[in-house]
């Protein structure tokens, strides 16, 4: 493994790493609170791309105020966890929804409030299709108690991928990643975001948490995602969101310029009707890192109103 940044390494000392069947992939993840805590006090989160468990640690004692215990994890090809190549991992939405459910199987998670980011709504909408399905682990049986979706693209035909994107999903992707430096890295990432709130430092450690064990070389595999989205968005996902009973909350940067609001305005009135729309005036994209008071406040609103 890289030499860690300091702020990396401090997280990384504080959590630790399960190693999943089959291939023995290692996988980080970390726990805050008490693990008495009942499911309606639990809080299960999962973070985006390119980014990983530590994207959530400005939120972590805000959430404190509603959750007794929250469960964090850095997802196959993110962060502290390996960084496999495409023949031991296929990087898809199905995939990393197992790593998920077999880290809280771990922890003996019965259930919680999921909290989702980016492509963490991607894996969501996976588990909530599952959950519709009823073909969640056994030992999950609390279920979700609600689901938070936070600035992904859930509804791919209104997102404004970036070019980089784009062609990290064609056959040039492998040989772009090999240009990859932080000066690209952080143009794109202040591209995405939308707004001018996010600071260098936070996209420095994104940036460190990237090139651990040289997954800024691997964001063609990462992103393989977005194929996911293609193929089962509307012949899976958005059913499953339709048919769902599980609490639904949209909680939206407005000024996202990847995932942008438009998108939560169709969700709300074409897909899951009776979720709760929250909207962040002025915040983008990477907005539980670029403006973390106004992400909880909004947050703790929606949870205090019953959810």
């Amino acid at each position: 493994m890289n030499t860690l940044h300091p702020t990396l390494k401090s997280w990384a000392d504080s959590g630790d790493w399960l190693t999943i069947p089959p291939c023995g992939h290692r996988v980080f993840y970390r726990e805050f609170g008490s693990r008495d805590a009942s499911p309606d006090n639990t809080a299960l989160l999962i973070h985006g791309f390119p980014e990983s468990s530590f994207s959530w640690h400005k939120v972590i004692e805000g959430l404190h105020q509603r959750f007794d215990r929250l469960v964090v994890l850095d997802l196959v090809g993110y962060g502290l966890s390996d960084k496999p190549d495409a023949t031991r991992f296929g990087y898809s939405l199905m995939e990393q929804a197992d790593v998920a459910l077999m880290v809280w199987a771990h922890l003996g998670v019965r259930g919680g409030h999921l909290i989702a980011h980016d492509m963490g709504d991607s894996v969501s909408t996976e588990l909530v299709a599952r959950s519709v399905e009823g073909l969640l682990p056994a030992g999950f049986d609390a279920g979700f108690q609600s689901v938070t979706f936070t600035n992904g693209s859930m509804v791919l035909s209104l997102a404004s991928l970036r070019v980089t994107q784009r062609l990290l999903l064609t056959r040039m992707g492998p040989s772009l990643t090999r240009l990859v430096n932080k000066r690209t890295f952080v143009q794109q990432v202040r591209s995405a975001h939308g707004a001018e709130t996010l600071s260098d430092v936070d996209i420095d450690h994104m940036w460190a948490a990237n090139c651990l064990q040289d997954g800024h070389r691997k964001s063609y595999l990462t992103i393989r995602y977005l194929f996911d989205r293609r193929r089962f968005e509307t012949a899976r996902w958005l059913p499953a969101l339709a048919a769902t009973t599980i609490p639904i909350h949209l909680c939206w940067g407005e000024a996202d310029a990847v995932a942008r609001v438009e998108m939560a305005h169709y969700l709300k009135q074409h897909v899951c009707t009776s979720a709760q729309l929250s909207l962040m005036p002025g915040v983008g994209h990477f907005c539980q890192i670029s403006d973390p008071g106004i992400w909880i406040d909004t947050m703790l609103a929606y949870y205090s109103a019953g959810a």
